[in-house]
């Protein structure tokens, strides 16, 4: 999905809601762990009840990872279940050397090698250009850029001063915005940031950015429009466990589905008045 179907899509659903699935086998409803693949049959009915109002899914592929085959099974299903009008993260967050990124730009990107052909991958920058290049060479296909995240370590090393006028994660967004276009590329920005989504649009104004935090990590979904929103919108907001666990009973579908509704409907609003 380009930039141009993705901003449609925002347009025609009046939503910019990704809903992560984050599927954890553990916290899925019981009656569902007598079926051949209780995590595929969990999202299935998720993404029914909800693609009215998503223009987006989110797989945290660590998720299907932890779980061997059975894990990859469930992760390449789901794929090939995902509408085709909703655009499709891989949240993998790789990052490696050139021919070691090719491939796994191979794995979510080339469907006749894996089975799958995501629309993004989630990429960690820090070893520089040679580690997100092989993502750019699929046409498109997007690399989501980790630049500013919401946990507890990002003051680690993301709020160093990298110079007398940038802090490192300015850096990264500014450098990164170079070996692409907002055509190919967006970044990670935690919704707990407030605020610094002014510095983000300083750096990258037409960029999309892919905001987690909202919801069950208390980021406040009017203080990012506030701060991050642009005239394409530009925001795509992941919500995952505030949806998906909605219920953990036999109506976790219906009540995934009114989570995303009150979403969607605040979302309109806000693209309303913008």
């Amino acid at each position: 999905m380009n930039r141009k179907k993705l901003i449609e899509q925002i347009r025609l659903k009046k939503s910019f809601l990704c809903i992560g699935l984050d599927t954890d086998i553990t916290k899925i409803p019981a009656h569902l762990l007598d079926t051949e693949d209780p995590v595929f049959e969990f999202n299935k009915q998720i993404i029914d009840a909800t693609k009215e109002y998503c223009v987006s899914y989110k797989i945290n592929t660590a998720f299907y990872e932890s779980r061997g085959l059975a894990g990859w099974k469930s992760l390449i299903d789901t794929w090939n279940y995902l509408p085709k009008d909703t655009f499709s993260i891989a949240d993998a967050k790789r990052g490696d050397i050139g021919n070691t990124s090719e491939m796994y730009a191979k794995a979510f990107f080339d469907q006749e090698s894996s089975g799958m052909s995501f629309d993004s991958v989630t990429v960690a920058p820090y070893m520089g250009t040679d580690s997100v290049k092989p993502f750019l060479k699929f046409k498109d296909k997007w690399a989501i850029i980790l630049a500013l995240t919401s946990n507890e370590g990002s003051k680690d090393f993301q709020f160093l001063q990298a110079d007398p006028e940038n802090k490192l994660f300015e850096k990264v967004i500014q450098k990164a915005a170079d070996w692409g276009s907002n055509e190919n590329i967006m970044f990670v920005v935690g919704a707990t940031r407030g605020d610094a989504f002014l510095t983000i649009r300083k750096h990258a104004p037409n960029h999309f950015l892919l905001v987690p935090g909202v919801g069950a990590q208390g980021g406040s979904l009017a203080d990012v429009c506030k701060y991050g929103m642009n005239k394409d919108c530009g925001l795509l907001i992941n919500s995952s466990r505030a949806v998906i666990y909605a219920s953990s009973g036999h109506d976790f579908a219906q009540a995934a589905r009114e989570e995303a509704r009150k979403v969607q409907n605040e979302m309109a609003i806000i693209l309303e008045a913008m």
